[in-house]
């Protein structure tokens, strides 16, 4: 059977930071997931946006906390779109970061029959909004599900992650750091990059730092990527702008010819877990 953006919708969670996806894609949705400070709870870019979370974070005694939408919140969507599309695609943040597969695939049991296809990822934010526009190229030529299945894998096996944090105090917090807690302590000006493999938190190496940062980022692009327009890319930041437009000049420096298709903030639930000032950057290449 031949899935295409006509017949197939695609479902995202917050977590893609992605907000525009259904102004961009009439077939796209997203989930929001949830922040909470103290007795407040807000729909993650629904209800409170990038600058008003950071504003708030800041000036915040206690750390906000984060909870993935409920089945109901899953279930509705899938409602909505059943009767104007045959398959629904719902890709969701890794399940060992987010209960939020979990909660779609409730949903989709709910729903019942085989329309909806709930893909645990394995990845996170601009990652996970890469994976997506990789998919919806694919449905707009017109695609199988086994062309889907082997699409994601070899995006889970071979696009690189990297992200760098002012502390991390933040994934700590939130108990995302894994077996980045070697790193953990009091960083002075020591930048960890760092990446996520198979939805753990991993360290990679310490430099000191925004500029020797930058410059490993730009070491290991340049080293695992050819010049080419199927080199897709994707940056964000969490109240750090100018550090994503540096990477965006050395995109454009190193891989003049790659197709920079994400730049975005992290919203109020990737950013409760990063923290300001986190930076990262994201490729694959999509040679079919």
């Amino acid at each position: 059977m031949t899935l295409t953006a006509a017949n197939t919708a695609v479902v995202l969670d917050s977590t893609a930071d992605f907000p525009d996806a259904p102004e961009r894609f009439p077939n796209f949705r997203v989930v929001p997931l949830y922040v909470r400070f103290g007795d407040e709870s807000f729909k993650d870019y629904v209800e409170i946006d990038p600058p008003r979370f950071y504003e708030r974070l800041q000036a915040a005694v206690d750390l906000p906390t984060t909870s993935q939408p409920t089945p109901a919140d899953f279930l509705a969507v899938y409602e909505e779109l059943a009767p104007r599309f045959e398959h629904v695609l719902s890709l969701q943040i890794s399940s060992t970061l987010s209960g939020t597969f979990a909660s779609a695939q409730t949903a989709a049991e709910t729903l019942g029959g085989a329309k909806v296809r709930v893909i645990d990822t394995r990845t996170v934010s601009a990652s996970l909004a890469l994976l997506a526009l990789g998919v919806q190229r694919r449905l707009e030529r017109g695609t199988t599900d086994d062309e889907i299945d082997a699409f994601v894998a070899r995006y889970q096996r071979e696009h690189r992650l990297l992200f760098t944090v002012n502390t991390l105090e933040y994934l700590a917090r939130g108990g995302r750091i894994g077996k980045a807690a070697a790193f953990a302590g009091n960083l002075l000006n020591v930048k960890p990059i760092l990446t996520i493999r198979d939805g753990e938190v991993i360290p990679l190496k310490r430099v000191r730092g925004n500029q020797k940062a930058f410059a490993e980022f730009a070491s290991l692009f340049e080293s695992t990527t050819t010049d080419s327009p199927h080199l897709k890319v994707g940056i964000a930041h969490a109240a750090a702008p100018d550090r994503m437009q540096a990477l965006w000049k050395m995109v454009r420096a190193v891989r003049p010819h790659a197709q920079v298709e994400i730049q975005t903030t992290l919203g109020a639930v990737v950013g409760t877990h990063a923290g300001p000032g986190t930076v990262g950057f994201f490729w694959f290449d999509d040679t079919e």
